[in-house]
Formats: C-alpha cells, sequence, structure tokens
C-alpha cells in the first residue's frame, strides 16, 4: 500500500471507468476542440476557461472556505488593467519600462499586486462575519470599478487599447484558436493545483473553517491564516483571468469589472457546485454558453433588446438552490459511473514524533478563582480546581451549572474576568486555543463538530495539523507526501485506536452520533496532547459503546494523560474516574473521590435529587 489515492471497485459492483480514463478523454476532446469547431466557439471556450478560473478561485473561497465574495470581478479587473497601463503606456520609468517590455513580465506584476491588494483588503473585510463579509465584498468590488472608470491614466470609461499579443517561444497568440491552449493551461494548472492543495494538511485546515472556528482553532489551525490564504488564492486565480482576458482582447475598459459580473461569477461557482473543484467548470460552462445563446434568442422572443437573461440566470438560481444544493457537478458526474477514489495508509511511513508524557502526578492543569461574568450573570465564580498526570477528574452538575463555560475558559476558547489558568506551570488566561492546543492541550465538545462530508480518517486527521509543517506551495505542487503519509498514518492509528477502523473511510456524517463523539475523541488524540479535556464523551453510547470508552480512558491514564470529563451519566463517572469536582449555579459545591461525592449532602440535594 502507499499513501496516495487509489481506486476500488466493490466486490459484486458494476464495472466503473478509472478516473484516469476519463480525465484522458476530456483533455482529448478539450485539445482536439479548436480543430474541430467553429471559430464562434472556439471563443466561447476561451471565455468558458476565463470565468472557470475565477469561478474556481470562489470554489475555493465560498464553497469550500464558506466565506461569500461579490467583488472577485475587481480582482480580474486589476489583472488586466495591470498588464494594459505596463504594455500601452508611454514614458515610464526605466525599470517599469523593463516590465512592461513583455506581457509575461506585466503577469507576474499584476500578480503581485493583486496580493498585496486582496492582503489589504483581507486584513479588512475578512474580520467581518455574517451578512456584513458579503456587504463588505460588494463595498471594495465597487471602489476599484469606479477607481478603473475614473483614473486618466487608466483611459477612464474609454479604457485602453493597442495591448499587444503574448509571444510565446517567440510566437505571437494573434487568434482565438492560438489562444486557447493558453486559456486551458492555466485552466488546468489552476484545477490540478486546487485538487492538489485540499488534498493537503492546508487543505484540511481549510475545509475545518466550515466547522467552526472554535473547533479548528482548538485543534491548532490558524484560521485567520487559513481565510487569508484562499482570499488571496481567489484573488491571484482572478487576476490571471485579467491577464488573459486583456490580451485575448487587445483591449479593457471598466464594463466587465463591475459588481454584476462579480455576482455572475459567484452564479457560476454555486450553479456548478460551490464546493466542487469541477464544478467551476460546469457553472462557468453553463452560465457563458446560456447567457450567449439567451441574448440571440430572447430579443426574437420579446421583440426587443434587453437584459432578459438576468431574469433567466435569477430563476434559475432559486431552482438550484431548491433542487440541487450542491450543484450540477454531483448529478452530471453520476451519470458517469467512475470509480470513487479512496486514500490508503501507508504502514512503513514513519511514525510521527511523539512528546513525552509528563511525570505521573505532576499538576497538568491548575485553575485559581476563575470566574467569567456576561454583564451581570456569573457563569464561574471563583472556580478552583486541578488535574494531574495520570489521573481523570470528573466535573459534574445540573445543566445551567456552568461546566461547559469552565471548559471554554481552561482551552482558551474563553478569557475569564478573574483568576487564573496555569497550564503545565505557564498562565495560559487570555491565550488563543489555538496556542494553548500547541502546548498539549485537546479537547471534544458537547455538540459534536465535525466536517460531516469529509472521511472519518480525514476528520482525525485534522487533529495532527500542528504536527506537520508543510505549506501551500508544497501541497500545491505535491511535494508534501512524505509528511501526508505520516499524518495519515497517525490519524489511521487514532482511528483503530477509539474502535473505529471499519469506519475509516466512510463521510463522518453517516456515522450515528455516539460514533461521531468517540471520533472527536480520535481527533483529539490525533495532536499528541498530555490532557485531554471530553465534553460529555458518553452522551449517545450504547452499554457496549460506553464499556470501550471506558477501557480507552483507563489505558490513557496508565501511559500518564490527564483526563478532564464533564459527564452527566453518573454510573459511567463514579465507575472511572478518580476525582470529582461538583458545580452549581457557576459555583464549586464539593470535591472529593466518588464514594465522598455520592454521600456528600449537598450534592445529594443539589445534583442527585436528595436521594
Amino acid at each position: 500500500m502507499n499513501a496516495n489515492t487509489q481506486t476500488r471497485a466493490a466486490p459484486g459492483a458494476p464495472s466503473r471507468l478509472s478516473p484516469k480514463l476519463v480525465l484522458g478523454v476530456f483533455l482529448v476532446l478539450l485539445a482536439a476542440a479548436p480543430l474541430v469547431l467553429p471559430e464562434f466557439y472556439v471563443t466561447l471556450l476561451n471565455y468558458v476557461g476565463l470565468s472557470a478560473l475565477v469561478a474556481l478561485g470562489l470554489v475555493l473561497l465560498t464553497g469550500v472556505g464558506g466565506l461569500t465574495s461579490f467583488g472577485q470581478a475587481a480582482f480580474v479587473g486589476l489583472g488586466g488593467y495591470t498588464t494594459a497601463w505596463l504594455t500601452t503606456a508611454q514614458d515610464l520609468p526605466g525599470w517599469l519600462a523593463f516590465i512592461g517590455s513583455s506581457p509575461w513580465f506585466t503577469l507576474v506584476a499584476g500578480l503581485v499586486i493583486t496580493a498585496t491588494v486582496a492582503v489589504i483588503l483581507g486584513s479588512v473585510t475578512l474580520k467581518l462575519s455574517g451578512h456584513f463579509l458579503p456587504l463588505g465584498t460588494m463595498a471594495w468590488g465597487i471602489s476599484l470599478y469606479f477607481l478603473f472608470g475614473n483614473m486618466e491614466f487608466l483611459g477612464g470609461h474609454g479604457g485602453l487599447s493597442g495591448i499587444p499579443p503574448v509571444s510565446l517561444f517567440g510566437y505571437e497568440l494573434v487568434n482565438n484558436g492560438q489562444f486557447y491552449y493558453l486559456v486551458w493551461c492555466f485552466v488546468l494548472a489552476a484545477l490540478f493545483t486546487t485538487r492538489n492543495l485540499l488534498d493537503s494538511r492546508e487543505g484540511r485546515a481549510i475545509r475545518a473553517l466550515k466547522g467552526g472556528m472554535v473547533m479548528a482553532e482548538s485543534m491548532g489551525v490558524d484560521t485567520s491564516r487559513a481565510r487569508m490564504v484562499i482570499f488571496v488564492i481567489a484573488a491571484l486565480h482572478a487576476c490571471a483571468a485579467g491577464w488573459l482576458y486583456a490580451h485575448l482582447q487587445r483591449f479593457v475598459n471598466p464594463t466587465p469589472f463591475g459588481l454584476h459580473i462579480g455576482i455572475e461569477y459567484l452564479f457560476m461557482a454555486v450553479v456548478g457546485g460551490a464546493g466542487q473543484v469541477w464544478g467551476a467548470l460546469v457553472g462557468a460552462g453553463v452560465i457563458t454558453v446560456l447567457k450567449q445563446w439567451l441574448q440571440d434568442i430572447l430579443p426574437k422572443v420579446f421583440g426587443s433588446a434587453g437584459n432578459f437573461e438576468v431574469i433567466i440566470f435569477g430563476v434559475m438560481m432559486v431552482i438550484v438552490l431548491q433542487r440541487a444544493r450542491d450543484g450540477l457537478w454531483p448529478l452530471i458526474a453520476g451519470l458517469v459511473p467512475v470509480r470513487e477514489a479512496q486514500k490508503t495508509i501507508d504502514p512503513a511511513a514513519t511514525p510521527l514524533v511523539k512528546k513525552p508524557q509528563p511525570p505521573m502526578g505532576e499538576t497538568i492543569l491548575e485553575a485559581k478563582d476563575v470566574t467569567r461574568k456576561f454583564g451581570g450573570l456569573v457563569a464561574n465564580n471563583n472556580m478552583s480546581l486541578s488535574v494531574k498526570a495520570g489521573e481523570i477528574l470528573a466535573l459534574i452538575g445540573p445543566n445551567g451549572a456552568g461546566k461547559s463555560t469552565m471548559f471554554n475558559q481552561l482551552s482558551g476558547v474563553d478569557t475569564p474576568t478573574s483568576g487564573d489558568v496555569l497550564f503545565r506551570g505557564k498562565s495560559v488566561a487570555g491565550h488563543s486555543s489555538r496556542e494553548i492546543a500547541g502546548l498539549g492541550m485537546s479537547r471534544t465538545f458537547q455538540h459534536v463538530r465535525l466536517l460531516p462530508k469529509m472521511t472519518v480518517l480525514e476528520n482525525v486527521a485534522i487533529g495532527a495539523h500542528r504536527r506537520g509543517s508543510k505549506g501551500v506551495l508544497p501541497a500545491a505542487w505535491r511535494l508534501d507526501r512524505d509528511e501526508e503519509a505520516r499524518l495519515l498514518r497517525e490519524a489511521a492509528v487514532q482511528v483503530e485506536r477509539v474502535g473505529l477502523k471499519d469506519f475509516m473511510f466512510a463521510e463522518a456524517g453517516s456515522l450515528a452520533l455516539g460514533q461521531q463523539r468517540i471520533l472527536e475523541i480520535a481527533r483529539a488524540l490525533c495532536s499528541d496532547p498530555c490532557l485531554l479535556l471530553l465534553d460529555e464523551p458518553a452522551a449517545g453510547l450504547r452499554l457496549k459503546e460506553k464499556q470501550a470508552l471506558a477501557e480507552l480512558l483507563r489505558r490513557l491514564k496508565s501511559e500518564g494523560m490527564a483526563v478532564l470529563i464533564v459527564e452527566h451519566d453518573m454510573d459511567f463517572v463514579m465507575s472511572l474516574v478518580d476525582r470529582v469536582v461538583v458545580m452549581e449555579f457557576g459555583e464549586k459545591i464539593a470535591e472529593g473521590l466518588p464514594a465522598e461525592i455520592q454521600s456528600n449532602p449537598a450534592v445529594l440535594e443539589a445534583y442527585l435529587g436528595g436521594v
């Protein structure tokens, strides 16, 4: 076995095609298109390719990362205007004149300028959430559009003409058929690198954004960086499309870079399949071709010219959102019997380095007089507790006692109003959950937080994020395969460790709730922690599953791991833990051995019903 993606057909299943064969047929058809199609359709395919580049960035940004942008057309304009101005302006300084001497130099310049602008805009826009984020992208999209039209050196609303053709090995690409291959080389390179990126440590971090910031940060993912990465990549895709557009048209003006075109690009991503890489191609093809046909047909139907196609697109968007929320690509892919790709694990991959566990009995975690107030509500009041290496401590109490709030103070999800939290002797109050995760603390959640469309193996591998180091570029060009094999091997070990081996390649969303809770424990273990915080891990488990979980926790305890557990199942808790802390109304009312707690009058009255 190896760590690459392989394909397998289930025994007795109908014969299915190899993905490589299907891809090969697609590439042959793509290469032959200019040789057999009329000039009009070759031109149309060029525009499909340009739109697909922008839509692909939106698939990464919106479909995968969950960040909606209406302003991508402005980045297309940055790429187009950069090369148009540099290649046509007179009396430029020497160094700018040198850059403008070749369209390939202006491509690099455009990418640098676009990346810089994207970082500046992203540093402001990506701090917004909810409906404010798309509104923010609309704001700067409109601003850049009017900037293009109002700058005299950019030709105003009349634009810039006389843009030179692109030369390749001394050969000028002066017609649509010649330019076609350049456009589609860009598209295929973008598809290839995007698929590679998503199939990597960095890609899992990006996909984890949809599972929520709290979960991702708790697994060690720098969510701010991940959001900025996909924002910049989407902008660079759009910039490359703008560069190609300028040299294809040999003319630019602001019209193709307005907000309405940005909305059209978003339509393409959603119609094709916002979470599907190949959906960008489908969406761009459907919208571009349909737009052209409708512009030809509808004026004949209505007897006058107008933007009637916009009405059709609006209706189509509503239908897609109602009937095919995953877009058209899954429907199209279902028509072709292609064998499903499945990852395999390389047992020979070098195991990841494990940190030594602290000595048995060493105090791992200590909370000192932790208080958390939300306005006039006191959720935690002077809470103190400690957990030692090789110990299981239970934190129990009625619903609303403040247990999950306390977990958030300990793990860095929230910051105490007063008091302190020491982890391995270091104060971590006010530190981010990502920083604390890096010190060796990992957690699960009261409400399961998984990526339902990702496999069990991939979900667990998110936990090992901080144990890898390869960045975006190595991932995009598959230079991270050795590290990826090691991360997947570690994830597989943890999946087997918690008893989910038979579900390793199943989608996490297909598991029962109890199994999903166990999966969260595997993900937490994948980070190589010395302290586990488990929030109601036995909820939804059957008796045998609880017994298996208890055995796993005892094994972790014997290895020197500290475990802090919140749980309502008293039979499970009292037969497992070493000590118990009881909370009520945000305060500690008792602490001691399980037998002592079970006979404590205050606990019996407050939590166990006075029995």
